[in-house]
């Protein structure tokens, strides 16, 4: 018999039939209570055994984890807490479990411990939630641009050129560490190495999107990007997945409307897919936030501020502005920033970010314009020559969680700024060529999907909603 999915069975009111049910033990009470989970739903299906039916030395191997076939009848459950209930007629077992060593026992784990378990992490309630919000969320995005009329493009992962400038990339070679040859300068010889060239791994598809862009019109990439910053921080990995999607004849006000469109869309569509496991995590939130100092605990339950993202308009305003009302508040003028606001042209920071979307404007906000030298030489400068067309969305709890701007379609102009910050003119003649044949005015932006499911499951590290975390000293599984 097919067996049937348990988020499907506990909305059933058709008592009385037979069906039957896989997945795994979560707990085993009394010899008699099996509840079992499958992974399609938050909740557990108690199934009750049928001591006529079934054999005591199948009950005995039964424990937490281990993996069961069941048959018997679906009906109303005489308890609270569910609607329905599986009376066990027949048991067959996939795979035993040895409770002594099964390490994801129906007690609580720290997110730590479960860290070092990512194999078997996943069958805890909080770790299968989050990944079923991953997978809606990761759904909604392709949804909206397709049905928005855009192209989906591959952009390379292995790749000759740095995007970001930031350098902190992942070398790729299959030269011989110990024995590679040298050129003439007593450097590697990359000329012999597979590609003939340096190579890395890619920490943005944005350049190459933009390519296809000045072809398609508009684009999106959503794939892995790479980043070796050895950095430890909750906000950080070293493998994560980016969106970035790039629009010809956008200029930055189309960009902005675009990026809000798409981030009020996406979160209102795991809303309505996830709700079980939005509320769980909700209520999770809620409670690991009692056990924290009062000054410590978020301003916002979890729904409460992903409603509050869907609900507001999101506020606009130059840096210029923003600036002026960050040197002119009191956390400023008291001293209480960590970094303190004292002149223009400062990169904002996160405390600075929330302040503005949780404190003096209470709603999500869209900062534009900012100071070209401490933004990429790929976007628009502003006939000031002080600052870009460039945009940052601002979330609570989180600050920065878009970025993105209008790129830069004048060739004399991007060629002086890759003048300006020594950036390698040979790498991308070919980004230079978009310029040179039929150049249009264009716009893109990127979004970390791993921070903005942090951000819709309230998760404070972000190793704990990705699969299998990348980190410094860090590559198991």
């Amino acid at each position: 018999m097919k067996a049937a999915k348990i988020n499907t069975l506990l909305k059933s009111s058709k008592f009385k039939q037979v069906i039957a049910v896989q997945g795994w033990v979560k707990t085993f009470r009394a010899n008699r209570f099996i509840a079992l989970n499958d992974g399609s739903s938050i909740n557990n299906l108690q199934c009750v055994v049928d001591f006529e039916n079934i054999e005591e030395s199948i009950l005995k191997r039964i424990n937490t984890g281990t993996a069961l076939y069941l048959e018997g009848t679906l009906v109303k459950s005489q308890g609270s807490g569910q609607k329905v209930e599986l009376k066990v007629e027949k048991i067959k077992i996939y795979g035993d479990s040895d409770s002594d060593k099964y390490p994801i026992q129906a007690k609580k784990h720290s997110l730590e411990f479960l860290r070092e378990k990512a194999h078997l992490r996943i069958r805890t309630t909080t770790f299968a939630a989050v990944m079923r919000v991953r997978s809606a969320l990761s759904f909604a995005v392709h949804k909206f641009f397709q049905e928005k009329g855009f192209f989906y493009v591959n952009t390379p992962i292995i790749t000759g050129s740095d995007a970001e400038g930031a350098g902190e990339m992942f070398r790729v070679t299959t030269l011989d560490p110990k024995n590679a040859a040298l050129n003439e300068k007593g450097l590697i010889d990359y000329k012999k190495d597979f590609f003939g060239k340096e190579t890395n791994l890619t920490v943005s598809g944005q350049l190459e999107a933009e390519s296809y862009a000045l072809g398609l019109g508009e684009v999106y990439t959503f794939g892995p990007t790479f980043r070796a910053e050895n950095s430890n921080t909750t906000r950080h990995l070293a493998e994560f997945w980016m969106i970035e999607p790039e629009m010809a004849f956008y200029d930055l006000t189309d960009n902005m409307n675009l990026a809000e469109n798409f981030i009020t869309s996406v979160l209102k569509d795991v809303m309505k897919n996830c709700f079980e496991d939005l509320k769980y995590l909700d209520e999770r939130l809620a409670k690991e936030d009692q056990s924290k100092p009062k000054v410590e605990r978020s301003p916002m339950g979890l729904l409460e501020k992903i409603n509050f993202v869907i609900d507001n308009d999101f506020k606009r305003i130059s840096y210029t502005e923003a600036y002026e009302i960050l040197r002119n508040s009191k956390p400023n003028k008291k001293k209480k920033f960590k970094f303190p606001i004292n002149e223009w042209g400062v990169d904002l920071q996160s405390e600075h970010e929330r302040y503005l979307v949780e404190k003096h404007f209470n709603c999500p906000v869209i900062i534009f314009d900012y100071p070209s030298n401490i933004k990429a030489f790929y976007m628009r400068r502003n006939d000031d020559g002080k600052t870009v067309r460039a945009m940052d969305i601002l979330f609570p709890g989180i600050g920065e969680i878009v970025g993105g701007s209008q790129r830069e379609e004048r060739l004399e102009v991007i060629e002086k700024c890759i003048k300006e910050m020594n950036i390698d003119y040979e790498e991308l003649w070919w980004y230079l060529d978009l310029r040179r044949f039929g150049s249009v005015p264009h716009s893109g932006f990127g979004l970390g999907f791993e921070r903005l499911v942090q951000f819709i499951t309230g998760m404070n590290n972000i190793r704990d909603v990705i699969p299998f975390p990348r980190t410094p000293q860090n590559a198991a599984f």
